[in-house]
């Protein structure tokens, strides 16, 4: 297939259509929604947390949360209590079960199918490589983007580079879509911190009065924690010292 980059180990598409076209032929996924689900999981599994992806924001959550006896987080981060405000899970008590909500990366975690499936961040990029490689040299990182009012995917710049940031650490040959977020982030990597402010994104959050959220999300390899997908929910698969 011309757009599954099946010739190179190390892949790299947006979105919905970067899962179909690369997950049934890799090895891994590492999904990247930096701002902020994938962020939010890395704090909470840090925490000893449990997070449940779904890809809903309506009544149909809270539904779920029920049945697989979880907390509902709120999509809306001025909600207050947890919510995809990763400042909202720095200090969720270990053995937590959550539903996270949202409508990027929750929502492409759980459109993965059986392809082992890991969530990325700049927070763990380290530490999600390492555990992406064992499971073989196939790997696909899918940034996911954000949306336009119209529902269309806007490319977010700070999934991009936080996708370089794991294929730093990946070894093999990187396809063109693979090279080109790496390159995004060695161009960003001395000024990370002022880049992630300067980002669409991450202005939206500031305005919005979650500066601390775009601060958390920018401490690349802070975590040593790789949340892996197993039944259904994001949980510790791998850390390391």
């Amino acid at each position: 297939m011309i757009y599954d980059q099946a010739e190179f180990a190390v892949r790299c598409e947006w979105g919905a259509q970067g899962v179909a076209q690369l997950a049934p032929i890799s090895d891994v996924v590492i999904i990247v929604d930096v701002l902020s689900f994938t962020t939010c999981v890395d704090i909470a599994v840090g925490c000893g947390a449990t997070v449940y992806p779904y890809g809903f924001r309506n009544d149909s959550a809270r539904t779920y949360a029920v049945a697989v006896d979880a907390l509902l987080a709120n999509h809306r981060r001025e909600a207050g209590g947890y919510t995809l405000s990763p400042a909202s899970l720095a200090t969720i008590p270990a053995g937590t079960r959550i539903v996270l909500p949202s409508p990027n990366g929750s929502t492409l975690s759980v459109s993965t199918g059986a392809t082992p499936t890991l969530a990325g961040c700049l927070r763990n990029a380290q530490t999600v490589a390492a555990a992406a490689r064992t499971f073989g040299e196939r790997i696909a990182g899918v940034p996911a983007g954000e949306r336009w009012r119209d529902g269309s995917l806007r490319p977010a710049w700070e999934d991009w580079v936080g996708a370089g940031a794991i294929i730093a650490h990946l070894p093999g040959a990187h396809s063109p879509e693979a090279a080109a977020a790496l390159a995004a982030f060695m161009a960003a990597r001395d000024n990370l911190a002022a880049w992630m402010r300067g980002c669409s994104s991450g202005k939206e959050l500031i305005e919005d009065g979650f500066a601390q959220d775009v601060e958390l999300a920018a401490a690349l390899n802070a975590s040593r924690v790789a949340p892996r997908l197993h039944l259904g929910a994001y949980r510790a698969g791998a850390t390391v010292p």
